[in-house]
């Protein structure tokens, strides 16, 4: 018996490969920032369009990241790998998408000149859609807005 192992190449690697990084300046304090980002993961997570995901977070290693649907029914989008507050949120799972993929989501925060800066780091590999590519881009972004319009009206109080 013979066994044959294909590698990829690396354009079939580069196919298969998402990376986004973007970044957010927040007027709030790091605290308030990642305590926003926390509630925009969880119960204030909405979509573009303005509709509630009904999302709840665990915010604890090994705590789950789902799409709550009621009646015991629901998404499970990932857990929660690292969490070291106020800085560093880590989640690795499958998301929203329902195909052989894997996703690793940072949200890094961090003082710099008397404002928080979250770098937000997303990396997925699978069998992603280009037109769920696309869209990704502008869902962590209206993530990412939206924890900081929270956060900056937090600081305002």
């Amino acid at each position: 018996m013979t066994s044959t192992i294909m590698l990829p190449n690396a354009e079939l690697l580069e196919q298969l490969s998402v990376t986004i990084t973007q970044e957010t300046i927040v007027k709030a304090p790091l605290d308030l920032t990642f305590e926003a980002l926390l509630e925009q993961l969880g119960p204030f997570g909405d979509r573009p369009d303005g509709g509630s995901l009904n999302m709840k977070i665990e915010p604890w290693p090994g705590g789950r990241w789902y799409r709550d649907l009621g009646e015991n029914n629901g998404h499970f989008w990932g857990t929660v790998q690292a969490i070291k507050r106020p800085t560093l949120l880590e989640i690795v799972g499958p998301l929203f998408m329902s195909y052989p993929v894997i996703n690793n989501l940072q949200y890094r925060l961090s003082e710099e000149n008397g404002v928080t800066v979250i770098k937000f780091h997303h990396k997925a590999f699978g069998a992603i859609p280009d037109e769920v590519k696309t869209n990704m881009v502008k869902g962590w972004r209206h993530m990412s807005e939206s924890a900081r319009k929270r956060a900056e009206a937090n600081a305002k109080r």
